[in-house]
């Protein structure tokens, strides 16, 4: 037993390139015949497939649709398990639906239900012909515990939800499956025996939800097709934007921060990601190991990432067409002129009252909070918004901080829902920028989204600060200036989304 414990600590500490090794299982489903179809998760699942690649990882399996049958999927764990030695890691993704139903065995569950993964052959009119087309919990319990007992470096990237609802009026689909009401008659042996094991109970095996279990996971467009926003981070992730230091691997640090950050920004705050454990096991643990993904410390400029100055918008009942827009698109911006209303592509209201007077500068508000979130997405920065929410109505009060930070200079705006740029500090020519707060945020009319956005950089800013203390500063006139001074260039990016409305 010595020489095994031995060996598997030799294993966990192996330096960068040594012999161990990583297997992926990549699952993605969007073809439901038994429920409602979702649309963005085998883009996900495709994605995550390509970055694995990127970053050097070759032993992948994927189930996309109709394949992610259980013994499948299983029958692929079981060897990446018996393939695998202390200090290799097995990366295991879901995208898809989750649900609920009565826990299994009694007292195992603190809110008395148990989660699973809903797979294309389970059918809740069929509970008990079709549940073993589902992956409960408890399994994944026991199929981890077999890895993490041999030494076995675990990372499940959880795609999906059980439970929660939304405040917001989005119109990309949840993943989240009807609940199961009625309790399973004969389920599985590892479901029993994975009921007792706790997550205390893992020595190396790090999960990753999508969102809180209070929280829905919604669809969200990104890059103008359906995405979940975990597996979009992931990917960037494993293509080493996450790797702060740029020494191959990804910690758990690092992929904790980039995830919180450009979650945040992508899925326009509709989700906050859960890690489990709740905070990393040491400073420099290890969840990838990146061989092949890019090391590059060079900012790469934002049209080569795809970013382009313009936007896909619907406009109804009008003639008027702004100008940096294109027809088409599968999820375009819509502005509804008869209301005035300008929604986004996830179906959110981003402004209210929008006339033809005002709607360029909103127009070029979003073109520039895609420019800001392709720069954050190479270099995100941390700050919040207190308490959190996902939507406030008029007289909630909220605090906004950003720490301090290792660049000397510091910039922050908001890109206001109306399309208005308003200064909020500018911090220039210091050791480092100091932290900055808004101590007491009221929310007021007009209601729509607004972005609170901080720049950090060691580029001059005092150009662009000046431009911002005008008066009557637009989107329209950052996005002439900003993207000129500082693609390409060393700056981090922090967005903060505030949406609002009246009443909730």
């Amino acid at each position: 037993m010595r020489k095994v414990l031995a060996a598997a600590a030799m294993a966990w500490f192996l330096p960068v390139g040594a012999w161990a090794e990583t297997t992926a299982i990549v699952i993605g489903v969007d073809n439901y015949p038994f429920t409602t179809s979702l649309n963005g998760a085998v883009n996900d699942a495709k994605d995550i497939d390509n970055a694995l690649k990127k970053a050097g990882i070759s032993n992948i399996t994927t189930f996309y649709d109709a394949e992610a049958r259980k013994d499948a999927i299983r029958a692929s764990w079981e060897r990446a398990v018996a393939n695998s030695v202390a200090g290799d890691t097995i990366i295991f993704t879901y995208a898809g639906h989750g649900a609920q139903m009565p826990e299994l065995v009694e007292g195992s569950e603190p809110d008395g239900k148990d989660e699973f993964l809903v797979l294309p052959g389970f059918n809740v009119e069929r509970l008990q012909e079709t549940f073993s087309e589902s992956i409960i919990d408890n399994e994944l319990n026991s199929w981890f515990m077999e890895a993490d007992a041999k030494g076995i470096q675990v990372l499940f990237i959880l795609d999906s939800c059980h439970s929660g609802g939304m405040s917001r009026a989005v119109s990309g689909k949840t993943r989240l499956a009807p609940a199961v009401t009625a309790k399973i008659d004969n389920p599985s042996q590892e479901s029993v025996a994975g009921a007792g094991i706790s997550d205390d109970s893992f020595k190396r095996v790090t999960v990753l939800a999508a969102s809180l279990e209070s929280q829905p996971t919604p669809e969200v467009i990104i890059d103008g097709v359906p995405r979940g926003a975990l597996s979009w981070s992931f990917a960037r992730s494993l293509e080493g934007k996450a790797d702060r230091n740029h020494d191959g691997v990804l910690t758990r640090v690092e992929l904790e921060d980039y995830v919180f950050s450009t979650i945040k920004s992508q899925a326009e705050a509709l989700q906050v990601p859960n890690f489990v454990p709740g905070v990393a096991r040491s400073e420099k643990e290890v969840v990838v190991r990146l061989a092949g993904a890019s090391t590059e410390t060079t900012p790469v400029p934002v049209e080569e990432e795809g970013w382009k100055p313009q936007i896909a918008l619907a406009v109804e009942g009008s003639g008027f067409r702004p100008e940096r827009v294109v027809d088409g698109g599968a999820a375009p911006y819509r502005w509804d002129a008869a209301s005035g209303t300008f929604f986004t592509p996830n179906g959110d209201v981003a402004g209210e009252k929008i006339g033809e007077d005002r709607l360029q500068q909103v127009v070029d508000k979003f073109i520039l909070l895609e420019f800001l979130k392709a720069m954050a997405a190479q270099n995100p920065g941390t700050v919040t918004l207190t308490p959190a929410k996902d939507i406030y109505a008029a007289g909630d009060r909220m605090k906004f901080d950003a720490p301090r930070s290792s660049y000397k200079n510091l910039l922050v705006f908001n890109l206001a829902n109306t399309g208005e740029a308003q200064l909020l500090d500018a911090q220039s020519g210091g050791e480092d920028t100091k932290p900055f707060s808004l101590p007491d945020l009221e929310v007021v009319k007009p209601f729509g989204a607004d972005h609170l956005i901080v720049l950090a950089t060691n580029e001059p800013i005092d150009a662009l600060s000046a431009l911002l203390n005008k008066p009557n500063v637009s989107a329209s006139d950052l996005l002439k200036a900003l993207p000129e001074r500082f693609d390409g260039k060393d700056v981090q990016i922090s967005i903060q989304p505030l949406y609002s409305r009246e009443k909730l």
